[in-house]
C-alpha cells in the first residue's frame, strides 16, 4: 500500500499545495507553543496565497464547519482525512488580524475576515494603475463600475471596505477625490502628485 507522500500536490483548481498540507498533526492546534508558532505561519502563507490564487477576500469560521465552500481543497485533505477545526480556525484568523494580514469584516463578530493578499496600500497602486490604463483619469466612476467593470480587471468582486481603504491612501496623495453621486458613492482619479 502506498503511503501519502509528503510531497506537493496540486489541487483541481490549480494551486499547488505545500508538502505539509499532507502531514495530519499541521490539522491539529499543537499543544507546543514553539509548533503552533510555526504551523499558525504556514496556515497564514497557505491561506494568503491560496485567496490570491482564487481572488477570495472573505474566508470566515463557517468555511471550515461546511462542505462545499471555496475554501475546502485548502481546509480539508480527504488524502488523509483531515480538516481544520473551527475552533482552530479560528485561533489563525485571530492570529492574522493580530499582524495585519487581515481584518474582522463585518466589524465587532470575530468569525469572517477581509483577508490581505494586498495590502491597502498595493491596492491602491492595483486601482489608480487600472484607472489610468483604461483612459478612466478626471472621469467620475461609481463603486459598482470599478467592481463590476464591463471588461473583467483585477478589480472584480473587491469588497467595498478594502475599496474605501484604497481610495482613501489616494486621497491622501490627491490621486483621488470621493464625489456623492446619484445612485451611491464615486470617485474620480487624478494623475496626482505622489510626492506631498
Amino acid at each position: 500500500m502506498a503511503s501519502t507522500s509528503f510531497s506537493p500536490y496540486k489541487t483541481a483548481s490549480g494551486f499547488l499545495l505545500p508538502s505539509i498540507h499532507s502531514a495530519p498533526p499541521f490539522f491539529t492546534q499543537q499543544p507546543n507553543l514553539s509548533t503552533q508558532i510555526t504551523h499558525t505561519a504556514h496556515w497564514t502563507r497557505l491561506i494568503l496565497s491560496y485567496a490570491r490564487h482564487r481572488q477570495l477576500f472573505l474566508l470566515r469560521v463557517e468555511d471550515a464547519e461546511t462542505s462545499g465552500s471555496n475554501w475546502d481543497e485548502i481546509l480539508k485533505n480527504e488524502r488523509i482525512n483531515r480538516k481544520l477545526l473551527p475552533t482552530h480556525l479560528s485561533f489563525i484568523l485571530a492570529d492574522m488580524v493580530s499582524k495585519n494580514l487581515a481584518i474582522y469584516e463585518p466589524v465587532r463578530q470575530t468569525r469572517s475576515v477581509l483577508l490581505y493578499w494586498r495590502t491597502p496600500e498595493e491596492w491602491a497602486e492595483v486601482l489608480h494603475g487600472w484607472a489610468d490604463s483604461t483612459g478612466q483619469l478626471n472621469t467620475i466612476l461609481t463603486f459598482y463600475d470599478i467592481v463590476e467593470p464591463p471588461v473583467p480587471s483585477p478589480l472584480v468582486g473587491l469588497p467595498l471596505t478594502m475599496l474605501r481603504k484604497a481610495i482613501a491612501i489616494l486621497a491622501k496623495t490627491s490621486r483621488a477625490q470621493t464625489i456623492a453621486v446619484a445612485d451611491g458613492e464615486g470617485v474620480r482619479f487624478l494623475s496626482g502628485n505622489t510626492t506631498r
